[in-house]
């Protein structure tokens, strides 16, 4: 007995893909929230190198994913076309953030200091790339002015001895609110010789800190590996979403194909493809309105 295929195997896809963009279209409006409140509203990260890639990726998933929801539930075939190779170009550039992200944050790491409940951090440990971000004024100073706002020292300027005995810091705060650990100071307040340079950059004025210490770059640069961290996570369930949902993409463009071939399934001609059948039904619905 001769199995016949169903007649209408676009819908499954095309339903399938249609709910699938309409998810990624509602998941990109957090995604540009997230990204404007990073540009806008957060003075603690400090971080403007996610800022940009977060808004380009919300703003291209919210174009991709309303051109596959067009495609998909009306039959268009170009504009699947066009949302199929968005998506290509979207899951090539993520996988390209993605390595990237793990190769420059490979290193960095905290070194717990005896007897306290912080880490301190060492530039050097970082790598070649977030060093030389820090290094460079122009990209050091918008940080730094980061730094400065998002009150991070001022919180802890009350502390006691004690309070550093018995409470963890940020990054940032051990790095750029106090200086190193090891530095020892006479009683005039100067450095004793033969120390870290960050000992003698050190200043107790509010408004000077240890801001311009290596050891508050190294702060900052362990403040955005971590943020990388959590982004190249983030990162690869995208990927293995978008890549679900760019093969019911292509299962949904070859059925829309098909849907316009002069044939139907079992080679049977058709009177009109269903693009022009669509087409001629809504003009003689706009004629029976006519006349």
């Amino acid at each position: 007995m001769t199995m016949h295929s169903h007649p209408y195997p676009h819908r499954l896809s095309n339903t399938v893909i249609g709910y699938l963009n309409l998810v990624t279209l509602l998941a990109s409006i957090p995604i540009i929230g997230a990204g404007l409140w990073l540009a806008h509203g957060s003075a603690a990260t400090c971080e403007s190198a996610l800022q940009a890639p977060l808004l380009a990726i919300g703003f291209i998933v919210l174009l991709v994913s309303l051109a596959g929801f067009i495609g998909a539930c009306y039959h268009v075939t170009w504009a699947l076309w066009l949302y199929l190779l968005a998506m290509l170009l979207l899951v090539v550039a993520l996988l390209g953030i993605t390595v990237f992200g793990m190769a420059v944050t490979a290193g960095g790491g905290g070194r717990q200091v005896p007897g306290r409940p912080y880490q301190e951090f060492r530039i050097r440990d970082y790598s070649a790339w977030l060093q030389k971000r820090a290094q460079v004024d122009r990209y050091w100073r918008p940080a730094l002015a980061c730094v400065v706002g998002s009150g991070a020292c001022p919180r802890i300027a009350a502390w006691t001895p004690m309070d550093y005995l018995q409470h963890s810091l940020t990054p940032i705060q051990s790095g750029c609110c106090k200086p190193p650990t090891s530095c020892t100071y006479n009683q005039a307040g100067v450095p004793v010789e033969a120390q870290d340079e960050d000992c003698y950059r050190w200043n107790n004025a509010p408004g000077i800190l240890c801001y311009q210490c290596d050891s508050c770059k190294a702060g900052v640069l362990e403040q955005v590996r971590r943020d990388w961290h959590n982004i190249t996570i983030l990162n690869v369930i995208v990927l293995v979403a978008l890549i679900a949902i760019y093969s019911c993409g292509c299962c949904a463009f070859r059925n829309a194909r098909r849907a316009e071939y002069p044939y139907g399934v079992n080679r049977m001609s058709k009177m009109n493809p269903r693009w022009d059948y669509f087409w001629s039904r809504w003009w003689n619905g706009q004629r029976e309105q006519l006349y």
